[in-house]
C-alpha cells in the first residue's frame, strides 16, 4: 500500500524527533498539528500516531521540557 503524502509528512517529523529519543513537548504539538493539519487523519496517519503514542508510554521516547 503506498503512504499518504500526510502520513509521509508526519513519519518524517516523528522520526526526526526521536533521533535522540527524546521529544519535548513543541515537537509534541508539532506532530499532533501536522496531523490535524488537513482536518482528516487517514487510516496511516492513525497507525503512525499510535505507535508513537505507545513509545511515549513505553518510555522509548521521553517526553521532556522545552528548553
Amino acid at each position: 500500500m503506498k503512504i499518504s503524502s500526510e502520513a509521509n509528512k508526519l513519519r518524517h517529523i516523528i522520526e526526526k524527533a526521536m533521533d535522540d529519543h527524546k521529544i519535548t513537548k513543541s515537537e509534541y504539538d508539532k506532530i499532533i498539528h501536522q496531523a490535524l493539519d488537513d482536518g482528516n487523519i487517514d487510516q496511516q496517519e492513525l497507525v503512525l500516531l499510535r505507535e508513537f503514542q505507545e513509545m511515549i508510554a513505553n518510555k522509548t521516547i521521553k517526553l521532556v521540557p522545552d528548553k
